[in-house]
């Protein structure tokens, strides 16, 4: 048997999944028809007849047609068992692992791990089925058997990865198939998943697969093979992973199709049924043989003439599926009444017709009765026309219901023959129920039995407004000439539609309030306003258009008509050709815009204070300043200007305001009054601040110089009058110091006490020959380190000094005997007077401090430097201590007794210096 020459190409090549009748051995016939004819346990005694499932090594099964490159012919002229060469380019000179069922053999790439269906070009076969119809089918086999084939390929090779626990999926692993994507997980992955609070499903009952999301109601439990038939399936290494190796035997879900999967046990998708069976066409004439399991409607070219909703034609359209479309046939149709007429589709109100019309025109019928004398008074309507109402037979009643006719004839009332006769009345008030009123209380005609419309009513009713806000009271017999409502004066506060203006209608009932003003804003292109209904949103683009041509500045850009209004003009690349102010060169393109950008070339300009030649200016910078002083001459000829370099005068409209520099007479200091060229400086008291010492320098401090003169003048008076004492007890006394002005300059603070130990201390160590190096007594250190200012802040706040300087001293305690030569402390946020002692004790301890952050979250961080801080002897805190503590009384000095009446010399007396001992002044 040998098998016919097919010609290479696109349009022989058999689809993936074809049937070939002519290329099936004897061996494998036998097998399809005994159901393969092969049993598990002869595969396992002959694993050579086994198919070859990516096996390493595998070779094509003898008797199948070797695989073709691209452009070759398939030839298969010799016997059956040579073996054809496999392509290298294809295989990466490897045998290719298969992907298809027993007997089939589908080449996988590596590189894409998808299947080529142009050389997969041998399939199992079955004599009775032909081969699959080319198209779309051929579409759907290819995509199937690429999932498939990638699947075997990943599975057996051990790189197929489980989406849980991101782990390679081994052969001998007990896995779980997913039958929505048909993704492999472990078995032991997806129980953890499906238990786990992530994979519920929203409003639904069950677990949703990590791939696809698709719900599945129970969890599994046990490793089954793909096709389920066979539990713990053992791994064999000539049959797919995870596989029976039996028939799959699966039927397709969601088709009408009889056959089951013929395929070996095999992950993926079952590829379509192969076999064919006839189907009729949508209009059910013709016959046509199809894919079993085919989705696709089977469509004839005869006419439908299927009867269409009418009734009376047939559709004359092609075989189509779904119902047909209703009859398009227009027909003229006549209301039951008469009257009216209209044009319909054929097949409108079928079934309605009674004879007399086909629909009702919802008017008067207006068709004359039986009787002769009255019309039909009902709205048109099929059936005839009721008998007369006022016939005697029907007529039973006096006209307003209350009393019957038979009671009327006994009372003498004549009987009715036609019904033109009228219907006796039976005298009493008629109280039917009028229209006025309302439905709390009803109107009733008050009128006496009678035919015809009752009479107008004698009450009033209370109607409301039109937008029921208001209402008033009317007689009822207005309420036909006026209408039921009337218009308040409320006006409506609700926005209208546009979002911008208020109804303000009177007694407005609109549910939509649509607003009748026009939008009027600026379009987009700045010319033009929008001419619509006042609406939300945006308004649209301008309609305006020009036709004339849009050309930039210098002509070189054009853009040709319709020019859209607002378009802008063309940018151009070329130089703007406009002339400029100053002759440096150009750099700017051609512009719309009317002023040229400022010229920005560097150049050479004087200050706007002629002080000095900047460079690398900008041209159109005009005004520069230096930052210098102006320093120029007032025109009170004594001060300069002290603004910095400025532009126009100094002093516009304005007098000068500088303190004057002119000394004072009587100490030196200038005058400091605003500037007063023309006249005398005035007497005022000195306001400079001057330093005041003692005769040792210990103690300073800074005073006015008018408190200072005064408090000289004081001293110096004291003086004066016990010198005038001394006198008078015959003494000789120097008073030129006294009424010199140099002393004013001279005046000194009195030592205190400290100043006195100080001196003391100083003597006694030079009694004992001590360096001043050594410092024993403390003398330098003993001057308080400590401003007056500082002293002031903390007298305000002695327990927050004391808590710093305490956190100071452990901070510098903590670096000295430490590691690190830097250790720092950040002291909580806090307000800007506390601050400020901080930073003044940091220079005390010889620490470095810092502000950070901004109020009122701004602190302050302290860092100690080994070898530089230092904790002084005596704390801030002890110095005020002492300070506050009450001194003891100086000792009583011992003056000779005098006598004197004048009552002021006790007190001159007492103000003069005590005798000072030196107990230190030791004289050989």
């Amino acid at each position: 048997m040998t098998t016919k020459s097919e010609d290479a190409g696109p349009e022989n090549t058999k689809p993936v999944g074809v049937i070939h009748s002519d290329s099936l051995d004897t061996s494998f016939r036998k097998g399809v028809s005994d159901g393969y004819g092969v049993r598990r346990s002869e595969q396992r005694r002959y694993p050579q007849k086994r198919p070859p499932w990516e096996v390493e090594g595998a070779r094509p099964r003898p008797g199948r047609n070797p695989l073709k490159q691209e452009g070759q012919r398939h030839t298969n002229a010799g016997p059956r068992n040579n073996m054809a060469p496999i392509p290298k380019d294809n295989l990466n000179e490897r045998p290719a692992k298969s992907a298809c069922d027993d007997g089939n053999l589908a080449v996988v790439n590596k590189s894409s791990r998808r299947i080529d269906p142009e050389k997969c070009a041998v399939r199992r076969q079955d004599p009775q089925v032909a081969s699959f119809p080319r198209g779309k089918q051929n579409h759907v086999l290819k995509n199937v058997e690429t999932h498939t084939g990638s699947l075997i390929e990943q599975l057996t090779t051990e790189k197929y990865e489980c989406m849980v626990c991101c782990e390679l999926v081994r052969v001998t692993a007990p896995v779980w198939s997913c039958q929505s994507c048909y993704h492999v997980f472990h078995l032991n992955c997806i129980k953890k998943w499906a238990r786990s609070p992530a994979s519920q499903a929203d409003g639904q009952s069950g677990w949703r697969c990590p791939a696809c999301q698709n719900v599945s109601a129970h969890v599994p439990n046990t490793y089954t093979c793909f096709c389920g038939k066979v539990k713990n399936p053992e791994w064999s290494r000539n049959e797919i992973p995870h596989s029976c190796g039996e028939v799959c035997r699966k039927k397709q879900p969601g088709q009408d199709c009889p056959h089951s999967c013929n395929l070996l046990c095999h992950p993926g998708p079952c590829p379509p049924c192969p076999a064919f069976m006839t189907k009729t066409c949508e209009c059910g004439r013709t016959r046509h043989t199809v894919r079993c399991g085919q989705a696709v409607s089977v469509h004839c070219s005869n006419p439908c003439e299927n009867l269409l909703n009418c009734g009376q034609h047939h559709c004359a359209e092609l075989c189509h599926g779904g119902q047909c479309q209703p009859c398009r046939i227009i027909l003229n149709q006549v209301c039951y009444c008469g009257n009216t007429s209209r044009d319909v589709l054929c097949g409108t109100d079928v079934g309605k017709s009674d004879g007399f019309g086909d629909f009702g025109c919802l008017k008067i019928c207006g068709k004359d009765l039986k009787c002769g004398n009255h019309t039909c008074s009902q709205v048109c309507h099929p059936q005839p026309c009721q008998p007369c109402p006022r016939l005697p037979q029907l007529v039973r009643c006096c006209p307003c219901g209350q009393t019957p006719l038979s009671q009327l004839l006994e009372l003498g009332s004549s009987g009715r023959k036609t019904c033109m006769d009228p219907v006796p009345s039976c005298g009493k008030v008629c109280g039917k129920p009028l229209p006025c009123g309302s439905l709390d209380f009803i109107h009733t005609c008050e009128k006496l039995c009678h035919e015809g419309d009752c009479g107008p009513c004698s009450r009033t009713s209370v109607i409301s407004c039109r937008c029921s806000f208001r209402t008033k009271e009317l007689p009822c017999t207005s309420l036909k000439s006026e209408d039921a409502t009337f218009m308040c004066d409320k006006r409506c506060n609700k926005k209208r539609l546009c979002g911008r203006h208020k109804c303000n209608e009177i007694c407005c009932v609109d549910k939509e309030h649509k607003c009748p003003l026009i939008c009027g804003r600026k379009l987009r292109c700045g010319l033009h306003r929008c001419e619509e209904p006042c609406h939300r949103g945006n308004c649209q683009s301008c309609w305006q258009a020009s036709f004339d041509e849009l050309t930039c500045h210098c002509g070189a850009s054009v853009i040709y008509p319709p020019v859209p209004c607002g378009t802008r003009p063309p940018e151009c690349t070329q130089t703007c050709a406009r002339v400029h102010e100053c002759d440096h060169p150009v750099y700017h393109s051609c512009h719309s815009e009317e002023k040229c950008p400022p010229c920005t070339f560097l150049t050479q300009k004087w200050c706007m204070g002629k002080h000095e030649l900047r460079s690398n200016i900008p041209c159109h910078l005009a005004d520069i300043s230096c930052g210098l002083p102006c320093s120029a001459t007032l025109p009170c000829g004594m001060h300069k200007c002290q603004r910095l370099c400025h532009k126009g005068e100094c002093l516009v409209d304005e007098a000068c305001k500088q303190p004057c520099t002119t000394p004072r007479a009587d100490c030196g200091h200038p005058c400091m009054a605003p500037c007063h060229p023309s006249s005398p400086c005035p007497t005022t008291a000195c306001k400079a601040k001057i330093e005041l010492q003692c005769e040792c320098g210990r103690r300073k401090e800074m005073m006015i110089c008018s408190e200072a003169s005064s408090t000289y003048q004081r001293i110096a008076a004291i003086s004066m009058a016990s010198k005038i004492t001394d006198m008078q007890l015959g003494d000789s006394v120097e008073i030129s110091k006294l009424i010199t002005k140099k002393e004013i300059h001279q005046a000194r603070l009195e030592c205190d006490e400290e100043c006195l130990a100080l001196e003391r201390k100083k003597r006694l160590a030079e009694a004992f020959h001590i360096s001043e190096d050594s410092d024993p007594f403390n003398i330098r250190s003993s001057g308080s380190k400590f401003s007056d200012s500082l002293k002031e802040d903390a007298r305000k706040d002695l327990k927050f000094v004391s808590d710093i300087e305490k956190e100071m001293e452990a901070l510098v305690e903590a670096v000295n005997k430490g590691k690190n030569s830097k250790k720092s402390h950040c002291f909580p946020p806090m307000n800007r007077d506390h601050r400020r002692i901080i930073h003044d004790l940091a220079q005390v301890y010889g620490l470095e401090s810092v502000s950070y952050d901004s109020e009122p979250k701004r602190n302050v961080v302290v860092t100690a430097v080994r070898g530089k801080s230092i904790c002084p002897p005596n704390t801030l805190t002890g110095v005020l201590e002492r300070e506050i503590q009450s001194r003891p009384p100086p000792p009583i000095p011992h003056h000779r007794h005098q006598t004197d009446k004048n009552p002021g010399s006790s007190n001159l007396q007492k103000i003069a210096k005590e005798p000072v001992i030196d107990y230190f002044d030791v004289q050989d």
